[in-house]
């Protein structure tokens, strides 16, 4: 009888399966266990290259694209462009990513490293800025297509034919609440669809910054939770999958305020992130970016509510925490590190 190979046919294969693990040394006071699903551990590091693949993949089975020939454009945050890049170079495809200016060096670096062409915008004229450049490029280019992850059915779907099933497994069914950042929304409309076909009493709870809290029926505004609140609703988001939750208002003078009408969405501060996701190296040892900060905060307040003691709590971390090395997250270690002397 032959053997089974354990060797991959090609990069795309060791996308997803990714490990879940218990927090245990950030959960003072919580009353539910966190089991947070690594997408950290993708081959290029972040859930994004589950939806480069899929989108890929969906298109050339529909006919829309071939290797060689299309040219594939998209704008983004980052990670999708490098989950696109990946695969484009491994598939043979060029590629044009479009990224706002204030995205972090590792991942302008990432993207150019893959072989992929580069176009930075205007921080200023924010997404619609984005939008713009995007569209001129493929105006300008033959052969173009734009793969839309916003838009893109390719993006829940592969959510729900992979992610969903792997928490469930992952948590033996065990699986109460999920909770995840939404910045296309299409980890959390996948995943919890699956999850709550399998049980209808699941939580879903989605967050999103609060300086920018588009989706509890705020305003745009910057912030500095990379790869969440783009300052729009993505299409690929159903909101009506997302239970209500308590709102975390904005701090005023400092202080926490509660906002007791009922929203839509877990609201986390740019500067709660950035502690949470730094308390997580240091007593985890988790390196993760600031938007798995975000979504781990969120966990942690929901784990302290009285009324989910005992419950089981999946946290999605998307992104490792390298990509951010340059950013806000490390400021203070990376001037240290960058001052050190020998002896």
């Amino acid at each position: 009888m032959e053997e089974k190979c354990g060797i991959a046919k090609d990069v795309t294969e060791l996308i997803g399966n990714t490990p879940m693990v218990f927090l245990n040394n950030v959960v003072d006071g919580c009353v539910a266990r966190i089991a947070a699903k690594l997408e950290t551990m993708e081959p290029c590091s972040s859930v994004k290259d589950r939806i480069g693949y899929s989108m890929i993949n969906d298109a050339e089975e529909k006919g829309l694209i071939t290797p060689g020939k299309t040219v594939l454009i998209e704008p983004t945050s980052g990670n999708t462009g490098i989950g696109l890049a990946f695969i484009a170079a491994a598939k043979g495809y060029k590629l044009i990513i479009v990224m706002p200016s204030y995205t972090t060096l590792e991942r302008k670096m990432v993207v150019l490293a893959f072989g992929a062409e580069l176009y930075i915008t205007d921080a200023a004229k924010g997404f619609q800025g984005i939008m713009d450049k995007t569209d001129e490029i493929l105006q300008n280019t033959p052969n173009g297509y734009i793969l839309n992850q916003l838009e893109n059915p390719s993006n829940p779907k592969i959510h729900y034919e992979t992610t969903g099933p792997e928490i469930w497994k992952g948590t033996g069914g065990k699986v109460d609440i999920l909770v995840a950042g939404i910045g296309t929304g299409g980890t959390i409309t996948g995943a919890g669809h699956f999850l709550k076909e399998k049980n209808p009493v699941i939580k879903v709870y989605g967050i999103e910054p609060t300086e920018s809290a588009v989706l509890n029926g705020g305003e745009p505004g910057p912030h500095m939770i990379l790869g969440i609140g783009a300052g729009i609703i993505p299409k690929v988001l159903d909101t009506e999958l997302l239970d209500e939750v308590l709102q975390k208002a904005s701090y005023e003078n400092n202080i926490a305020v509660e906002n007791l009408n009922q929203g839509k969405l877990l609201l986390i501060s740019s500067e709660e992130a950035i502690e949470t996701a730094k308390l997580l190296a240091l007593k985890e040892g988790l390196l993760v970016g600031i938007s798995s900060g975000a979504a781990a905060a969120a966990a942690i307040k929901l784990a302290k509510r009285p009324e989910n003691a005992g419950k089981l709590i999946t946290v999605i971390f998307p992104s490792f925490g390298e990509r951010y090395l340059s950013s806000v997250l490390f400021d203070s270690i990376r001037n240290e590190a960058e001052n050190m002397k020998f002896d």
